[in-house]
């Protein structure tokens, strides 16, 4: 799957997403909304992971959907 695809159906992919990465708040969420860079952001900031962890990480979340 293809992030612009995530980007399309956020609201539902959102709370898979969730389930994956639970130290996220609602205020985080809010502001990924569905943005990639977003995201690999607020793993870095919430799990303390380098950049190319929080990509791989988030690569791999879109592929186990």
């Amino acid at each position: 799957m293809n992030w612009s695809v995530v980007e399309g159906k956020w609201n539902e992919m959102k709370g898979k997403f969730r389930e994956k990465w639970g130290k996220l708040t609602d205020s985080d969420w809010e502001e990924v909304a569905g943005k990639k860079d977003r995201l690999v952001g607020r793993l870095q900031q919430r799990y303390g992971y380098d950049k190319e962890r929080a990509e791989r990480e988030v690569d791999s979340g879109i592929n186990s959907i």
